[in-house]
């Protein structure tokens, strides 16, 4: 599909009504299978009854025409009719085996729980970075959705946070609603947001939630086509057809509050369970960052030291899984620090990694720029040894230069001093982190790419999730490389913008994390 770059002006809108599978969640594969048992099972039964032929529910062609988007009952009633089958409605409360709409409802909602403990849930990560950069620029967001298991696939993403409203199959129900292509969904998600329709942008997948955004009289009505073919969607009432959200922009505003400009992400302390779901037969392998991860920030870096307790922790999961230390120091200053020989040391960003077996890597191109990274060092000594605090840290395959205990004042004047020292020496390029600037080899290398190479190296292929923990900007090249097949887990005490999935407050929720997942892994030798 053809698509072109969107650019959204955040004083056009105020709000998103967000539908569900298809837009965030790839579990329409999930609805379609369930509804396939469900009807199968139903008019193969019938058939034998009645002698007449089988004809099986086709997953493609009967599911997008009967059912996406609709309410369950309203799915049932839609799909039989098609068949040429009535059944009485019967009640909310109708037993599983019951041959009423109702009934055949509610076993469609237990086979659709049933294979999303089994596959857990995807997501479409464009999508649900998009949202979150709305909320960041002040969107509110709703969650409008015909399924009635809505609450426990947001719970299960990690995403129950993200919407401050949710209308769902449960309230169409409570409240008589109207399910899609009606728009009463999306006008009652707007109204308890407090914004007018023509305020809102609707993002839809299915033609029903198309047309139900076009009924209502929305601003904008986004349509997201994972399916259907080109332009189906804008035929059914969509302005604007994509199959990624990626090439919608929010354009920038001015925050002179500084609020809402960054991502929240969930605790995984509280999501244990869903956690425990998304791992489960899986191997695991564990990649920690060192300072502000396993250690609090402290103002002189040598002062870093690892606790006996957190230290004792990471050896007893190394026992279940392998472990890899990732950090911006030295591999030989964070592997004393560490101190034991089961993990892997991946110092200088990845550029310096050693580790039980032989493994070994010292990065060819990098060492090419010890004499730049040498001379480098050296002028910026001079040039910024009259600026108080400032500490040059001479690494293997870094300049760090510390600012923490520089004067706020001061910082750009250090930063300048660092850009010009660095347009000396092209092989070198400028990075950055907490207090920090670093002059690194002007190489496609960072932690990301360190991880990548790890998993392959330690033949942890696609039966294996890699969890990565860090607290830093560079951690955030890590929760890139592994947020396809892994989960990233920022360590933080404000909302900042992040890839990573998860989050955690400090070294010590660090620790009982560790600790929790100690517990899952010896449950499964049990």
């Amino acid at each position: 599909m053809s698509e072109r770059l969107k650019i959204l002006n955040p004083k056009d809108f105020d709000a998103l009504l967000v539908d569900l599978d298809g837009v965030i969640t790839k579990t329409a594969a999930v609805h379609a299978a369930a509804w396939k048992k469900l009807f199968d099972e139903f008019l193969e039964k019938r058939a034998a009854s009645t002698n007449e032929i089988f004809e099986p529910f086709d997953s493609d062609q009967d599911y997008q025409a009967y059912v996406d988007g609709l309410p369950c009952n309203k799915g049932v009633t839609t799909f039989l009719q098609s068949r040429g089958i009535s059944l009485p409605y019967g009640s909310p409360e109708d037993d599983l085996e019951q041959e009423t709409v109702c009934g055949l409802g509610n076993k469609k909602n237990k086979c659709f729980l049933e294979q999303l403990h089994i596959d857990g849930v995807d997501l479409y990560e464009p999508a649900v970075a998009f949202i979150r950069k709305a909320k960041s620029k002040g969107f509110k967001c709703a969650m409008v959705s015909s399924s009635k298991n809505c609450r426990t696939v947001l719970e299960e993403a990690g995403l129950a946070n993200l919407f401050e409203v949710r209308v769902d199959g449960l309230e169409i129900e409570r409240l008589g609603l109207q399910g899609k292509p009606d728009p009463d969904m999306f006008l009652e998600a707007a109204k308890r947001l407090g914004v007018k329709p023509k305020r809102a942008i609707v993002l839809e997948d299915a033609v029903s939630g198309v047309k139900a955004g076009r009924k209502g009289g929305f601003g904008l009505v986004i349509g997201v086509n994972r399916s259907h073919r080109e332009g189906t969607l804008q035929e059914h009432g969509a302005d604007w057809e994509f199959t990624d959200l990626s090439t919608v922009i929010i354009e920038s505003t001015e925050n002179p509050e500084g609020k809402g400009l960054d991502r929240e992400v969930p605790s995984v302390l509280e999501h244990m369970e869903a956690f425990a779901r998304k791992i489960a037969g899986k191997r695991l392998a564990v990649f920690l960052d060192y300072d502000g991860t396993l250690t609090p920030i402290v103002d002189r870096p040598e002062l870093a030291t690892l606790s006996e307790e957190m230290r004792e922790t990471i050896k007893r999961l190394g026992e279940y899984c392998p472990i890899v230390i990732v950090s911006g120091r030295d591999r030989s200053d964070v592997q004393e620090l560490v101190g034991l020989d089961t993990v892997v040391y991946a110092g200088s960003h990845g550029f310096d990694i050693i580790g039980p077996r032989n493994l070994h890597l010292q990065h060819k191109e990098g060492r090419k720029s010890w004499p730049a990274l040498r001379a480098a060092g050296n002028e910026l000594e001079r040039k910024l040894c009259d600026i108080t605090g400032v500490k040059v840290e001479h690494k293997a395959f870094a300049i760090a230069i510390h600012v923490r205990l520089v004067e706020k004042p001061l910082v750009p004047k250090v930063r300048r001093i660092v850009e010009m020292v660095a347009k000396h020496h092209p092989e070198l390029r400028i990075t950055g982190g907490k207090k920090i600037f670093e002059l690194r080899p002007a190489i496609d290398w960072d932690k990301g790419k360190a991880v990548a190479w790890l998993l392959e190296s330690l033949a942890l292929g696609e039966d294996t999730v890699p969890i990565y923990i860090g607290d830093d900007e560079t951690d955030e090249d890590a929760f890139q490389a592994v947020k396809m097949r892994g989960i990233g887990i920022l360590v933080a005490q404000a909302s900042q913008s992040t890839e990573a999935r998860y989050g955690l407050r400090d070294p010590e929720e660090v620790k009982g994390f560790l600790t929790a997942l100690i517990a899952v892994m010896q449950k499964r030798e049990t």
